[in-house]
């Protein structure tokens, strides 16, 4: 009985390599903050929300966004982790900008307005 345990048993796995995210991201500049180039227009989000994103390809720390039939310039903040975090202090608006998906916050509140926000 007990050769026949040992037979089921195996050693562990070797470790592999981790392969590196790194490599996939962007680099960040000096300030490690990554920078993407994601282009303007209708972002379609969750629950049949939109946002309206206009970029302002002179100054890559601005954006305007269309939301709630009212247009906000939103400047780039510095984040911790280096992604692109937009804020307009007046409206509370915070535009986290993702080439995967995008996310309009409630930055008073601390809630998302509109999740899961992707480009048509």
């Amino acid at each position: 009985m007990l050769s026949l345990l040992a037979a089921c048993t195996t050693a562990p796995p070797a470790p592999t390599a981790e392969k590196s995210v790194s490599s996939e991201l962007p680099k960040a500049g000096g300030d490690q903050q990554l920078n993407f180039d994601l282009a303007s227009g209708t972002y379609r989000c969750d629950m049949g929300q939109k946002v309206e994103v206009l970029r302002d390809r002179e100054n890559a720390n601005h954006v305007r966004i269309g939301w709630g039939g009212g247009h906000y310039d939103l400047s780039r903040n510095h984040s911790y982790s280096g992604l692109p975090r937009y804020e307009d202090a007046g409206s509370g608006l915070v535009w986290i900008d993702l080439p995967w998906k995008s996310i309009l916050l409630d930055g008073h509140r601390n809630k998302p307005l509109a999740s899961d926000c992707t480009q048509v």
